[in-house]
């Protein structure tokens, strides 16, 4: 690593300040696509990686659409027009304040280029770009021209506040999570010790309800056993007495046989339906616990993990189990069939059979002590490579840009092999057991040959002597067989202490409290009112929100601003309870909101969320996806949300083709779909989280115009890092490292030297700059 480089990198992408606050700096974990990380610090972050890895060309496709104004200028001014300067920068974007130090400018309209040219050359040829600029100086003229003159007499003097501020927020929150426990997002996998035991063996027939088909198939095998015995024996005493005629000992053998046939099959059936009881009760257990699973638990449980239990382990569940307990079974109860057998005929022969099976259990005991751990660790092995193959999938046209196609493959091959030599490691005990069986059973086998040799002549009837010769050359490949698939069997027992391990995940709340159901108009206001709310994402992390007090008037626009990491999108997480409040209450037109269910309040709550949700599907199932509305519905929300001319130019309309995750559809369109969906939802209460960051300023007036339209009786809380998109709501909230600063209204808070005033500031020096 090129240290000073990579420090330059940091400092040029603003990332410098979130590091420091970080509790591991830039050894901090980052979850899985980021979860963790805000938007602002996710660009930033993909940001400081193009800058460091110093290529020639940088395509950089809207990089401060998530972040406030202060910071897009500091990103513009030292990053692209300074780190930058002498490379080749494409910049795609809709914030034209910074185009105008650009060498070139290429409009795009209709998928084709329109125009091209310097700033000051589009703007006298007017048309599509006058257009943006205009739409961008009707936002900065909505501001009061008396406070803008006032920030630009001293912007010196608010800066040198600004950054006062910020460095006493930073000594303070340093100064409060020092005294706590320092965590990593995600935490090491779960890992049992020591024997398997009878336990989990327990766990498997009683968790299923299975005792009954275990029994059933233990005796059917038994009796199998008997009858095999029996039909031998009978073959055995029949070929000595001439009396009996061949068709009878053929018929009578056929009988016993046909009788033990029976069963074979009964044995099977019952183990079948041991297995399938075992999987429906376990992948049923399974499920609802990961569904009914806090978010907290997704977010520090990579999904390889999960996806393992759900695939290897189940697996194993389904198919490799019932097989195994029945192998066990049957090669059990024919060993100790055999040596009784051996011992009818040689009776000496039952102290170096019952030594040997002494002996074999002992190895047997030494052997699965490692067997063991080695398939625990193999479980957690091979959640890795899926982890890894999953992300890298996902990033493959960032991990090709930057040419680190051998570098992620070779990690992907060393986690590989990691899980290989577990495996390895596994089939070589596993051999290691077998060689001792064998020695110890082949003892039994030569005692056994030796005592029949030794007999007195006439002392033992030839049939016997043959039978008990043919049940000793089988004994000792039975026993390796017992070994091999009892080994088998405890290696398999380990998926279901996997498994059961996420079937006791502490759940979230109940969907629906029977006894204290909201109604059904609940709520008819909107008001919502905070009372020392306080959050805390683990028992021992920092507070994140610290005891927050408030109302949200019914049918207000409150607007929520303040800087990265502020809190704004923990109180959004608290409001629809994906996180559980550590103390203090929410209450929503007089109901606690902890008090109901999680589907009864969030039924009641519309999002539009930061990054975008879209399913695969069609526009419609996107759009509705309970099929409650009309297609002239549908329409009317498509043409509010700015989408029906895109829409109606498709072929299939309606129904035309939404990829995994919306991929075939830019992030403005999917959040205007987000849009499109409150539409037709028309709740009281409507959260906007950064929902227009990846829009142009023209078309965000206009959807800030629908939702003042459309949702003017209703209470808006719009979390923004654009001022112009709070500037006109009635109430202003500013947080600041958890705490509220300011609650006020904005035209009182720009009045005086507020913090909201500050954040003003800065957005206006930023445009009037460039």
């Amino acid at each position: 690593m090129d240290k000073i480089k990579y420090d330059e990198a940091i400092r040029v992408c603003a990332l410098d300040k979130d590091i420091e606050s970080f509790d591991y700096g830039d050894l901090t974990e980052i979850g899985q696509r980021g979860l963790n990380m805000s938007g602002g610090q996710k660009q930033r972050i993909q940001l400081a990686r193009a800058v460091y890895n110093d290529a020639d060309i940088y395509l950089l496709d809207d990089p401060f659409s998530a972040v406030d104004a202060h910071t897009a200028a500091a990103l513009f001014n030292d990053c692209v027009m300074g780190a930058l300067a002498k490379k080749t920068v494409i910049l795609v974007t809709h914030q034209v304040e910074f185009l105008n130090d650009v060498d070139n400018i290429l409009v795009v309209e209709g998928g084709q280029v329109t125009q091209s040219g310097n700033y000051k050359e589009l703007l006298i040829a007017g048309t599509t770009f006058e257009q943006l600029v205009f739409a961008h100086k009707n936002t900065i003229g909505s501001f009061d021209t008396s406070f803008g003159s006032k920030q630009n007499e001293h912007p010196t003097k608010y800066s040198d506040q600004i950054e006062h501020n910020n460095t006493s927020y930073n000594n303070e929150e340093k100064g409060e999570i020092s005294t706590k426990p320092r965590l990593q997002l995600t935490e090491e996998e779960e890992k049992e010790t020591g024997d398997v035991g009878w336990r989990s063996f327990s766990d498997y027939i009683f968790i299923s309800k299975g005792l009954i088909y275990f029994t059933s198939s233990t005796m059917s095998q038994i009796g199998f056993v008997l009858f095999q015995a029996t039909a031998s024996f009978w073959l055995a005493f029949s070929i000595q007495n001439t009396n009996i005629s061949s068709v009878l000992v053929v018929g009578i053998y056929t009988v016993i046989s046909a009788l033990s046939a029976a069963f074979v099959y009964l044995r099977t059936l019952f183990a079948v339906l041991l297995g399938l009881k075992a999987s429906q009760a376990f992948f049923s257990g399974f499920t609802n616990s990961i569904f009914k699973a806090p978010m907290l638990f997704f977010d520090s449980t990579p999904v390889g993990r999960i996806l393992t239990r759900a695939s290897s382990d189940l697996r194993v569940l389904d198919f490799d189990i019932p097989v195994a307990f029945a192998f066990v079974t049957a090669a059990f109860t024919e060993i100790v069939a055999t040596i009784c057998i051996m011992a009818s005929v040689t009776w000496q022969v039952l102290f170096v059979g019952i030594f040997a099976i002494v002996g074999s259990k002992y190895v047997q005991g030494y052997y699965q002590k490692s067997a063991g751990e080695l398939m625990r660790i193999n479980g957690t092995t091979k959640a890795p490579v899926m982890n890894y193959a999953s992300e890298t999938a996902l990033g493959v046209a960032t991990i090709r840009a930057f040419r680190m196609v051998d570098k992620f493959f070779s990690n992907y091959l060393k986690l590989v092999d990691t899980d290989a030599k577990v495996f390895l490691c596994s089939t070589a005990t596993l051999e290691w057991l077998v060689l001792r069986t064998e020695a110890l059973q082949n003892l039994t086998l030569f005692t056994a040959a030796i005592l029949l040799v030794l007999a007195p002549k006439g002392y033992i009837a030839p049939g016997l002597v043959g039978l008990s010769l043919s049940y000793a050359f089988a004994l000792t490949g039975t026993q390796v067989f017992l070994s091999r698939w009892y080994s088998s069997l405890s290696n398999y027992i380990v998926s279901v202490e996997r498994i059961k391990q996420y079937m006791n995940i502490p759940s979230e709340p109940p969907a629906i409290v029977a006894d204290n159901r909201p109604p059904t108009s609940w709520p008819p206001k909107g008001r919502i009112k905070l009372v020392d709310l306080k959050i805390r994402y683990r028992p021992n992390a920092p507070i994140v929100l610290q005891g927050i007090t408030c109302t949200f008037k019914e049918g207000t626009r409150v607007g929520v601003v303040g800087r990265t990491g502020s809190g704004k999108t923990t109180l959004i997480s608290a409001l629809f309870r994906l996180v559980e409040p550590y103390n203090g209450r929410i209450l929503i037109d007089d109901v606690d909101i902890c008090t109901i269910g999680l589907k009864d309040l969030r039924l009641r709550l519309s999002i539009i969320p930061q990054e975008p949700t879209l399913f695969r599907g069609s526009v419609r199932t996107n759009l509705d996806p309970l099929g409650l509305h009309s297609d002239d519905e549908i329409w009317k929300a498509l043409e509010k949300c700015q989408l029906k001319e895109t829409i109606s130019e498709l072929p299939n309309l309606l129904e035309s083709s939404v990829s995994d995750e919306g991929e075939n559809w830019s992030m403005g369109q999917r959040q205007l779909f987000c849009l499109g969906r409150v539409l037709l939802k028309r709740n009281k209460i409507l959260v906007l989280d950064e929902a227009t960051a990846s829009i142009d300023s023209a078309t965000d007036a206009i959807l800030q115009k629908i939702i003042r339209q459309e949702f003017a009786n209703c209470t808006v809380i719009t979390v923004a890092h654009r001022v112009p998109t709070v500037i006109d709501s009635d109430m202003v909230m500013v947080l600041s490292y958890g705490k509220l600063v300011e609650y006020d209204e904005p035209s009182k808070l720009m009045g005086t030297n507020s913090s909201f005033a500050k954040l003003v500031a800065e957005y206006w020096s930023s445009c009037t700059r460039n």
